[in-house]
């Protein structure tokens, strides 16, 4: 069922889209601002907090610009939702911005939202650009 809304936040942060790329598609970067853990097994990555664990499989991904994952659930579920963190590089001032796009449940978007700002305000301490 495809009954979630999706909504787009951007983030702008300073780091460079190389640096940036290592801690949205890999692991051991994820691991570091994303969840407490995360393995991978091919394009199967499974994310671990506390005492609970998802599954997410990765869609596709262009170096250096952006990952796109789809909780495994949701797959189960029949959705199409889908979640990317995509990195975007201003042309003229060389800004960088962190583009996120993700699903949630109407009476949820906003909650979503604050998540993805505590996640990426975490990934700026980690990144010393808070």
């Amino acid at each position: 069922m495809d009954d979630k809304t999706k909504f787009e936040i951007e983030f702008p942060i300073q780091a460079s889209p190389q640096l940036l790329y290592q801690y949205i598609s890999t692991p051991s970067g994820l691991s570091e601002w994303f969840s407490d853990n995360v393995n991978s097994r091919g394009e199967l990555f499974t994310f671990i907090w506390d005492d609970s664990e998802e599954q997410a499989k990765l869609l596709s991904k262009k170096s250096g610009e952006r990952v796109k994952f789809r909780w495994v659930a949701d797959e189960e579920d029949g959705a199409s939702c889908y979640f990317e963190i995509r990195i975007q590089v201003d042309e003229i001032t060389k800004d960088v911005s962190l583009m996120v796009t993700d699903f949630a449940e109407d009476d949820e978007v906003d909650e979503a939202k604050m998540l993805w700002d505590n996640q990426i305000s975490d990934l700026k301490q980690v990144l010393g650009s808070a």
